[in-house]
């Protein structure tokens, strides 16, 4: 399939590659190194960029649109997205997909490579310059490395693929680790830990066993707020925002409970198709947005985690006994 995706790219002669909203370094990456490698590549990102790409986009001198006219374009790609909703377009109009999130169905028409194993999709991207016979330059390597070390929380959820793709392109783009990691360093600014300490005061939590669940609500940094929660103490953790009638949710759980059977990406999924929503994501960490009220939603997250982890703790207690 990779190949086929190659061609496609190559007949082309306008393309546009689609991020994600509030797309993160490994979308920016991946979307860099297909324009470095196939040219004629217009990078957009119609719902913004997170502020870690914002700076990776400035110091790499990216140049990323954030409004376009699609019908200019033969080709429509998109990258690290698991649903057209993601994106801000009508799924029909997409004509190259490619993406590491768990499967949602909604990719069925376009040509699709989705490869839930990888830690990123910067590693599949590589995998797609490579087929196109392209040499990775250092701009092009820092862009693939900082979507690798980020999407793989600075290695800590890594595997031994993602290691060998992240030396591969350290040896080919001539660059070191202390390179990329001043890519992507920033320091927490003040709104952000504003919100992790109000995420903090409107904490709710389940034990379960040893295990905690927990909930929170906020108007901004949704995702940051989880990793403080999980940091915090709780093994998975649930964090929304309201604005107006809509709603947006982000989950993180431990690898522990990955290991033992926790997806938060298909929980999500699933809530999102019981409400209408758009959810998805990987295993420990997982987004959900839609129209509806926040709290209703929190609530059936929480329910279906703490389900989880008592099927843990009857399991073990089982286990004792026999």
């Amino acid at each position: 399939m990779l190949l086929k995706i190659v061609q496609a790219l190559r007949a082309a002669d306008n393309i546009v590659v689609l991020l994600h909203n509030n797309a993160d370094p490994d979308a920016l990456g991946s979307a860099f190194a297909i324009q470095q490698a196939f040219g004629k590549v217009t990078i957009a990102a119609l719902g913004g960029m997170d502020r870690v790409s914002k700076v990776v986009a400035t110091k790499l001198s990216i140049i990323v649109e954030e409004t376009i006219d699609l019908e200019e374009f033969d080709l429509i790609a998109a990258v690290d997205s698991s649903s057209a909703e993601q994106l801000g377009v009508d799924g029909d109009i997409v004509d190259v997909v490619i993406d590491h999130h768990a499967p949602t169905g909604q990719w069925t028409g376009p040509l699709h490579f989705i490869d839930e194993n990888r830690r990123s999709c910067a590693e599949i991207v590589l995998d797609l310059v490579r087929a196109a016979d392209h040499t990775l330059s250092r701009d092009t390597g820092l862009a693939l490395a900082a979507g690798m070390l980020t999407d793989s929380g600075h290695f800590r959820f890594s595997n031994p693929a993602l290691l060998d793709s992240m030396a591969s392109v350290l040896r080919e783009a001539k660059i070191g680790m202390d390179e990329v990691m001043d890519l992507t360093d920033m320091e927490s600014d003040v709104s952000e830990r504003v919100s992790q300490l109000k995420g903090a005061q409107r904490l709710r939590f389940d034990r379960i066993g040893d295990k905690i669940a927990a909930m929170s609500q906020g108007s901004a940094h949704e995702s940051s707020v989880c990793r403080a929660i999980i940091l915090a103490g709780a093994d998975v953790a649930f964090v929304g925002s309201q604005r107006d009638g809509e709603f947006r949710i982000s989950a993180r759980g431990k690898q522990d409970l990955v290991r033992k059977g926790l997806h938060l990406g298909r929980l999500l999924d699933q809530i999102g198709e019981e409400i209408d929503g758009r959810g998805g994501g990987h295993a420990g960490a997982a987004g959900l947005a839609g129209a509806g009220d926040v709290e209703a939603v929190l609530n059936m997250c929480m329910s279906q985690a703490t389900d989880f982890l008592r099927e843990l703790r009857d399991a073990a207690r089982a286990e004792d006994v026999g």
